[in-house]
């Protein structure tokens, strides 16, 4: 949402599609958040980081057709994407914005304010939810979905594999590029940003079975890392072998009746004070 772009993911078509499968895995544990924050029918919602639009368009589901999503991201080119989904879905009240929060006109009235891994990519994310707030009513709802890697993912029991994947994916938590500990740190975004404590809800996907969707999540998202991961750690493709590791992975958790565990989510809301 600044002008610096910091995804250390990557702006490509592959990224995007990694971006709709992700949300595959999270939309149920997003949606569980969103209803216990307050969202619902007929409610006007800001989304930020909109990206392939899945937030907006899991949104669009819980305010209806009477309510509305305005979806904001930096990236013009993905926000292609999320049009063209929300059109072949129906979805009229779901629109999308390209620009930065600074240099875009938003409305003042908006219900509440969402997003989901956007406040770990911004260097004061506090400032960012005190300017968000600024455009809802008063009792507006402000409810972010973000990870926190001090729970790294893996498999429970771990094998030699999962152990390998989580020490080339998982840099040191002081070294990483961006926040890793974002979801932790809600609690104190929120109360630094001006606004009440927030209700905090925690909740993780996990798996296992051959048909679990994990493995390639997991896959994809190494893959998007890639180019990041070998220019600042020095990582060999070839060590990894990403094209046969999704099999790999689920060789290794069926085989032993294991479980892969995803990254954990934490979700915070609070109310914008009069």
């Amino acid at each position: 949402m600044e002008s610096n772009d910091t995804y250390a993911l990557g702006r490509s078509d592959a990224e995007t599609r990694r971006l709709i499968f992700q949300h595959q895995i999270y939309a149920p544990a997003t949606r569980r958040f969103f209803e216990a924050a307050g969202i619902g029918r007929g409610m006007k919602v800001l989304d930020l980081g909109s990206g392939a639009g899945d937030v907006a368009l899991l949104v669009a589901d819980l305010v209806g057709p009477e309510g509305s999503v305005v979806g904001v991201d930096m990236n013009e080119g993905i926000l292609a994407t999320a049009r063209a989904r929300a059109d072949v879905l129906g979805r009229k009240q779901v629109t999308f914005v390209a620009g930065n929060l600074e240099d875009i006109g938003l409305d003042t009235d908006f219900d509440a304010v969402v997003g989901r891994w956007v406040l770990m990519y911004l260097r004061d994310p506090a400032a960012t939810v005190r300017r968000v707030a600024s455009h809802l009513k008063v009792g507006g709802i402000v409810a972010f979905h973000e990870n926190d890697f001090s729970y790294p993912p893996t498999v429970f029991p771990p094998s030699e594999l999962s152990r390998q994947v989580q020490a080339w994916t998982i840099p040191p938590l002081d070294k990483a590029p961006v926040e890793m500990q974002m979801g932790t740190k809600l609690f104190r975004t929120y109360v630094e940003a001006g606004l009440p404590a927030p209700q905090l809800l925690a909740e993780a996907p996990c798996g296992g079975g051959p048909d679990w969707p994990g493995y390639e999540y997991l896959t994809e998202t190494f893959r998007s890392l890639l180019p990041m991961l070998q220019k600042m750690q020095g990582l060999d493709p070839a060590a990894v072998d990403i094209d046969t590791l999704a099999a790999r992975y689920r060789d290794d958790v069926v085989s032993r009746n294991a479980i892969q565990f995803c990254p954990i989510m934490f979700g915070a809301w609070a109310r914008k004070p009069a």
